[in-house]
C-alpha cells in the first residue's frame, strides 16, 4: 500500500509501526525521522499541498487530520484516492488511531506493542503526578498576535494530565490574548513557551515579564505537548523532568 501522510506526528507513527517502505509522500514539516527529509517526496505543507506531486505518487491512501489540514485539502485528496481524517483530543483517541493503523496496514502486533508501552508509561506518570500540586499555567504558541492553546485542544488535555490548570481554559481552541491584561485577568504561576509553531526566544521572555512579573517562564518542547501517536513514548519522562524545573 502506498501512503501519503499530511500530518507530521502521524508520519512518525507510521515509521515506528514499520511502514517506511510504504510511505511515498510527506509534508515539509514531517521532520521525524530526520532522513525522511531526503528520502521521501515532499508534497507541500499541512495547509498547502502540491496536488500534482501527490497524484504522481499514485497513493492508495492519504492520511489527514482535522486540525492540521483544511477541509479543502481533504476534499481535493478525496478525488485522488481513499482518505482517512483523524480527529484527536485525548490519549485514548491516539490509542484508537494506533489500533486503526495497525489493522489498516497489517501492523497489528507492532501497534499493540506501542499501545501497551504507552499505557504502562502513562500509569507510571499518573502515580508520579498524583501528589503534585496544581499549577496555573498559560501555554503560548504564537506571537504577533499573542496566541495560546485553550480549551478543546490536545495541548489542553496534556496540560491537565500534568495537573496544570490552563488559565485560558474558558476560551476555545487557539485564541488571541492581550498580554497587557494577563496578570490582572488570569495571573498564571508559570508561562510555557512552545518550541513550535513559533520560535520563541529570550527577548520574548523579557516582553512577557513586563506583564507577569511573578510568573516563571519556561521554554517547552511543543512536539511533546501537541504530537500524538508514538511521540507519547517520550512524553512522560519529559513531563517528569519539566515538573522538576518548576
Amino acid at each position: 500500500m502506498r501512503i501519503v501522510s499530511l500530518v507530521p506526528s502521524q508520519t512518525e507513527l507510521l515509521h515506528d509501526l514499520g511502514l517506511e517502505n510504504q510511505i511515498v509522500g510527506v509534508t515539509k514539516f514531517c521532520v521525524h525521522p530526520e532522513h525522511y527529509k531526503s528520502t521521501k517526496m515532499r508534497v507541500g505543507g499541512t495547509k498547502q499541498i502540491n496536488i500534482n506531486k501527490i497524484k504522481a505518487l499514485k497513493p492508495d491512501i492519504i492520511l489527514c487530520n482535522k486540525e492540521e489540514n483544511t477541509k479543502e485539502i481533504v476534499e481535493t485528496c478525496q478525488q485522488i484516492c481513499k482518505v482517512h481524517v483523524s480527529d484527536l483530543y485525548t490519549i485514548n483517541d491516539t490509542l484508537d488511531l494506533i489500533t486503526f493503523y495497525g489493522q489498516e496496514f497489517n501492523k497489528e502486533v507492532k501497534a499493540r506493542q506501542i499501545i501497551d508501552k504507552i499505557k504502562e508509561l502513562q500509569l507510571d506518570f499518573e502515580n508520579f503526578i498524583a501528589q503534585k500540586e496544581i499549577v496555573k499555567v498559560a501555554y503560548f504558541i504564537w506571537r504577533d498576535p499573542w496566541m495560546v492553546a485553550a480549551n478543546n485542544t490536545f495541548i489542553d488535555y496534556m496540560l491537565k494530565l500534568n495537573k496544570f490548570k490552563n488559565v485560558y481554559n474558558n476560551l476555545e481552541r487557539y485564541p488571541e490574548v492581550d498580554i497587557t491584561k494577563m496578570e490582572q485577568d488570569v495571573n498564571p504561576d508559570v508561562i510555557l513557551l512552545s518550541s513550535e509553531p513559533y520560535p520563541f526566544k529570550e527577548e520574548h521572555v523579557l516582553e512577557l515579564q513586563k506583564y507577569s512579573n511573578r510568573a516563571k517562564i519556561i521554554f517547552v518542547d511543543g512536539e511533546i505537548f501537541s504530537w500524538y501517536g508514538s511521540r507519547l513514548l517520550k512524553a512522560f519522562d519529559y513531563f517528569k523532568i519539566l515538573r522538576a524545573r518548576l
